[in-house]
């Protein structure tokens, strides 16, 4: 996440002490009763590509298109929000539908799935629940959602063994007992630990989990998970977890007045969902933002000089286009995320697979 200042997150939220494991003490900071994205909006804190241009979301519908295009156009279009945090995205896509060829606007159904309390204002066309639709036949879409899915924290110990890290509600951790059972066998396959003290991993086995959970609510259609991620070739050496308050990185305490976020491990999350029925990412995929937002017909070209003179007021506008554009996709910022596809009962859309290609699985 861009995550520059816009508020203040206020007084201490009531969060029980420790020392507990860094999921259990994540899952009541951020969604207990006086949890971070409970008590505040995450725009306060952080700007994701959503806020940052209205190009991100003009692209999510772009996509939707072009998997409504590969599902036969049916009657009804879901368009799932998961993680929607106030509406943000879901704002915007149904803002850009209208601008779109065809009866689009008016088959899409758009479903937010937040655990926090429906925001006032919101369009009412948009559901809102804790828990996804069942069947759904269209696109779901998942911004920054799996990096704060609560997971567990190790670290190997002075004699070698990865053990759980406890954490005490002032941030304080502790050795735990010895990582063993599901979670074992996950570091094993998916973070495999070195026994020098220090190496630390985060157990993604809850995330894995969360999004197979996601992209079964699809009879058929896309799913799509966006974060900062990193695969088994390249794990961080001393894990990524961290905080956000105001816009500024923190040390993580679990007390319910920060974010608490730890980039993805998309491979482990794409495996779960094909074991639960989802098709494969196809060749060259999951891929940068920076490369999906351009086959999505973002770009950040400057408009032609010459149309300074002949029409001053389009070349500002093109200007002011082509610097969002730049800043969604620069591959030091946004431009960094990794996008990862995986459609369900449907081909990929183009431009990453054709009909009977690349992701073609049925439901199931």
């Amino acid at each position: 996440m861009d995550r520059r200042a816009t508020g203040s997150a206020g007084g201490t939220a009531k969060v029980p002490g420790g020392p507990r494991r860094w999921r259990e003490a994540a899952e009541e900071a951020l969604y207990g009763p006086e949890g971070f994205f409970v008590r505040h909006a995450p725009a306060a804190h952080f700007r994701t590509s959503v806020h940052a241009s209205p190009l991100f979301a003009g692209a999510v519908a772009e996509l939707l298109r072009r998997v409504d295009e590969v599902l036969g156009r049916p009657g009804e279009l879901a368009l799932i929000d998961y993680g929607a945090g106030r509406g943000e995205l879901l704002t915007g896509v149904l803002a850009a539908l209208p601008a779109l060829p065809g009866d689009l606007a008016a088959r899409v159904r758009p479903h937010a799935v937040e655990r926090a309390p429906r925001p006032d204002g919101l369009d009412p066309a948009v559901a809102w629940s804790a828990d996804p639709p069942r069947g759904a036949v269209g696109l779901l879409f998942a911004n920054e959602w799996l990096d704060d899915v609560p997971l567990d924290v190790a670290e190997t110990g002075g004699d070698g063994v990865p053990r759980y890290v406890l954490v005490d509600a002032d941030g304080t951790e502790h050795p735990g007992e010895p990582v063993s059972g599901e979670d074992a066998r996950w570091l094993a396959r998916w973070w495999p630990l070195p026994p020098e003290p220090g190496a630390r991993a985060e157990i993604g086995r809850s995330r894995d989990a969360a999004w197979a959970r996601a992209v079964s609510c699809l009879e058929r259609g896309l799913a799509v998970a966006v974060d900062y991620a990193h695969t088994r070739a390249a794990r961080p050496p001393l894990g990524t977890l961290t905080g956000y308050r105001d816009g500024r990185e923190v040390r993580p305490v679990p007390d319910g007045r920060c974010d608490l976020t730890a980039h993805a491990a998309l491979d482990a999350c794409a495996a779960a969902a094909e074991h639960a029925g989802a098709g494969g990412t196809g060749p060259g995929l999951p891929l940068s933002q920076r490369e999906a937002l351009r086959a999505l017909g973002v770009s950040g070209a400057r408009p032609p000089l010459a149309l300074a003179s002949s029409d001053p007021a389009a070349y500002v506008r093109l200007l002011g286009r082509a610097g969002e554009a730049a800043e969604l996709t620069d591959p030091a910022g946004l431009g960094a995320f990794t996008w990862l596809l995986q459609p369900r009962g449907i081909p990929l859309p183009p431009p990453w697979g054709v009909h009977g290609e690349a992701g073609d699985r049925p439901s199931g």
